[in-house]
């Protein structure tokens, strides 16, 4: 189906639920109203805001076969359990991959983010990440489990280093390979599980009331306690000192002692482990950036992957373990245009 048929679709779709959705708040009759578009995505999913009368709206297109709302739903369901401010779904079409729902504004934690007013933001949202850690998902949430903690390496040489290098890993360098995989795997199922957003960073935290407004979380998992928080510090968008990184995730650390959340047995060994699951998630980004230009045609992406090769660095000169990531990237020519 072509954008503009979809389009169409869905302004379809509205006009036979709005009347239901005013209805049951109580607003009364429909007025006209103007679609723009609310944000970008890397994913195949979009966003319009609905606007008319000082009211808006958000509505999600996921077109499937590409995108399932499902998920979205559920998710939402289960932060909303933990008193966490995520969209509320006022109308919904999962088989033509529709929702409607409640506008949280319209600036995100990176729009107004800097050095004087982050510690403020950032207490909400470690507040709002202790929270939603609380609810028991082991049953109602896919594992983060071994199968994709390798399947999310995998994107690093499949996409970074074969598709936008042109580099195929083979003897010492596979082994080497094999070998960081391995390490990485293994410290993040070490780890205690708790429910795991995946994105858990400025870009997908609104300026809100009450604050923040958390926003796509529908590939949340059961999984590593140090993963959020390591994503909020270690963002794709920005970077921070690492005096101010390792403050943050001290400050998480007793809001999370202080609330039960399990962790690890000390802070030193909360700190190794947060170092090694942001390696496995930069790996894997370095991968979705290169295959989101490669294969959708979008290689703005890629700007941003030397930060996330800083990143590795900073982890590299600390962990010793991680020689034969050090050894592996040392090895690798500088990027092709794209």
């Amino acid at each position: 189906m072509s954008e503009d048929a979809r389009y169409q679709q869905l302004n379809r779709w509205l006009d036979s639920c709005l009347p239901a959705v005013f209805s049951a708040a109580g607003w009364g009759a429909v007025p006209a109203a103007e679609l723009s578009p609310a944000s970008s995505d890397a994913s195949f999913r979009r966003y319009f805001r609905w606007q008319a009368e000082g009211r808006t709206l958000i509505v999600m297109d996921a077109p499937p076969p590409q995108e399932d709302c499902r998920p979205f739903v559920k998710v939402a369901g289960l932060l909303a359990e933990a008193g966490v401010h995520v969209p509320k779904i006022l109308a919904q079409d999962l088989e033509q991959g529709f929702l409607l729902l409640s506008d949280l504004g319209r600036q995100t934690y990176l729009d107004v983010i800097n050095a004087e007013n982050a510690e403020a933001l950032f207490e909400d949202a470690l507040d709002a990440l202790v929270a939603f850690q609380q609810v028991d998902v082991a049953e109602r949430l896919p594992a983060y489990d071994e199968a994709l903690l390798r399947r999310e390496l995998q994107l690093f040489p499949d996409w970074y280093l074969q598709k936008h290098l042109g580099v195929t890993l083979a003897g010492e360098g596979l082994q080497r390979w094999q070998r960081v995989c391995d390490l990485l795997v293994r410290s993040a199922l070490e780890q205690p599980r708790v429910l795991v957003h995946r994105d858990y960073m400025p870009r997908n935290l609104m300026l809100s009331e009450p604050n923040p407004g958390v926003l796509d979380f529908q590939d949340a998992v059961y999984g590593p306690v140090t993963y959020d928080v390591t994503c909020l510090y270690k963002d794709a968008f920005l970077s921070w000192p690492e005096p101010r990184v390792h403050d943050g995730l001290s400050r998480y650390w007793h809001k999370a002692q202080a609330a039960g959340i399990p962790l690890p047995a000390t802070f030193d060994a909360f700190l190794r482990a947060s170092d090694l699951m942001g390696v496995q998630r930069h790996l894997k980004v370095i991968g979705i950036f290169a295959r989101i230009c490669h294969r959708d045609g979008k290689p703005r992406y890629l700007g941003d992957v030397p930060r996330f090769f800083r990143y590795l660095d900073n982890v590299i000169a600390r962990r010793p373990e991680l020689a034969d990531l050090a050894a592996l990237l040392a090895e690798l020519p500088q990027p092709v245009a794209s």
